[in-house]
């Protein structure tokens, strides 16, 4: 089984002033997986950059860099996707080792480490937007007791965040701490999948930020707003034996065919859609409209 989508993903930055020099990351195209294929991507840029260079960062996403070297006073990303979503095998959250067996996996004791291992590591640590404090492990307390398996902890934690927090886009903005978030039990997705990587990596467990998109329905009778979409944000925990599983604790669902996986990082700061630096411009904000769109095979 899979599921067919074309995506718009438009960003359009109106400056006050020229911005004489800039540079800008984006993270556009969906990241190649054995559950999904982009099938069609294109980039449309105005105005053109005086040089594009494309490759994978160091994380492996695809990463497209451009520099702009001659004044400009507006900046428009439009990005065109086709990919193609495949269904991931169902697994057994019993067959997963216990979560405190899988933090002595990833500790380094003197004994050599598989590449997984060591690959998985480097998404244990704090990142700038993730920070480690016994007040997450505190609070997710109650979903790891000695011994259960690993998988079954974090199904509950996101269980715990979807049914403690309330999905408001007016409460956060991208820097606020997650200590925050914690106390007003409000925020939007990015912020759930940054606590959510707070209190796994707090118990010493591997876990990434996955940004990407979601299909979301429109109200009974309806049609689909062109644009009305937005990016999503959610969770991978790697786990020894069966490798590394997506939870959504926004929507408390394991993701499967309506989400499509653009990148992963440690945080929303490793794969951001467009950031960079200019030189001038004033104050500016982006206007991004996003749609994913269901289409025929």
């Amino acid at each position: 089984m899979s599921a067919h989508y074309q995506i718009f993903h438009d960003t359009h930055y109106t400056y006050d002033s020229p911005v004489s020099l800039a540079q800008q990351l984006a993270h556009l195209w969906p990241r190649p997986c054995t559950w999904q294929r982009c099938t069609e991507q294109t980039l449309q840029i105005n105005p053109t950059p005086t040089h594009r260079r494309d490759e994978l960062d160091v994380f492996g996403n695809p990463l497209t860099r451009l520099n702009f070297e001659r004044p400009h006073d507006q900046l428009q990303v439009n990005a065109r996707l086709r990919v193609e979503v495949l269904s991931r095998p169902p697994l057994d959250f019993h067959e997963s080792p216990c979560w405190d067996t899988t933090r002595s996996a990833l500790t380094y004791s003197g004994r050599p480490l598989s590449s997984a291992i060591l690959e998985a590591c480097r998404f244990r640590f704090e990142s700038p937007y993730v920070h480690l404090k016994q007040t997450f492990v505190e609070f997710s307390a109650e979903c790891f007791p000695v011994a259960r398996p690993l998988l079954l902890c974090v199904q509950v934690l996101m269980e715990k965040i979807f049914d403690e927090f309330t999905f408001d886009e007016e409460a956060t903005q991208v820097a606020t701490p997650l200590v925050e978030v914690l106390e007003s039990r409000r925020g939007v997705c990015q912020d759930f999948a940054h606590l959510m990587l707070a209190c796994l990596r707090s118990r010493g467990l591997a876990a990434r930020y996955v940004s990407g998109y979601l299909l979301t329905q429109p109200p009974p009778g309806q049609p689909r707003l062109i644009g009305a979409d937005a990016s999503h944000a959610w969770v991978s925990v790697f786990c020894p034996v069966l490798g590394w599983v997506d939870f959504d604790p926004t929507n408390n669902v394991q993701p499967k065919l309506e989400h499509i996986s653009l990148a992963w990082g440690r945080d929303f700061s490793d794969v951001s859609p467009l950031r960079g630096v200019i030189l001038g411009g004033g104050s500016h904000d982006p206007e991004v409209r996003v749609t994913v769109m269901p289409v025929e095979a």
